[in-house]
């Protein structure tokens, strides 16, 4: 049998659809190819999590994708644990820390024999907030919204200048 020559035509002969036809397999090459490098890049990044539930084994690609996303989702519940534990405990902190400001200006201001109008309105300003600040600590449910002046309040807040 004699060798064939295959005759190619150039790409400005060929219709639309003839060029989708050449191209379709390329394309399709390189999309599993990249499937296949993400998967292979998945099993080298988890290959001590992979190592520790099937030792031993070769791991399909299906096998390799069911592991990843089963460790994402524990490390995705474990960090929501983790930020939720932070946030109350950086809201008690809060409330201790304004507690105890609360507490120590209240002690400088009440060591003063004479009381000035201010030093009074100062004691009783304190005192409300130091009672509001005992009640949002001990009550269950989200934080309490600050509360916007009212008009009537607005002429009676004192002001140092």
């Amino acid at each position: 049998m004699a060798p064939s020559a295959v005759f190619m035509e150039p790409d400005n002969l060929l219709t639309p659809k003839e060029k989708n036809k050449l191209r379709k397999p390329v394309v399709e090459k390189m999309r599993r190819d990249r499937i296949n490098s993400s998967i292979e890049q998945l099993k080298l990044l988890l290959e001590k999590e992979f190592q520790r539930h099937q030792p031993n084994s070769k791991l399909e690609k299906a096998d390799i994708l069911e592991m990843t996303v089963s460790y994402l989702k524990q490390q995705s519940q474990l960090q929501m644990k983790t930020a939720g534990s932070f946030h109350k405990s950086s809201q008690f902190d809060f409330r201790e820390g304004y507690s105890r400001c609360l507490q120590e200006a209240f002690h400088f201001l009440t060591l003063h024999k004479v009381r000035t109008e201010t030093q009074t309105k100062l004691l009783s300003h304190f005192q409300k907030s130091q009672s509001a600040t005992t009640e949002a600590a001990f009550s269950p449910g989200k934080p309490s919204a600050p509360k916007q002046a009212s008009p009537k309040d607005v002429g009676t807040l004192w002001r140092p200048w």
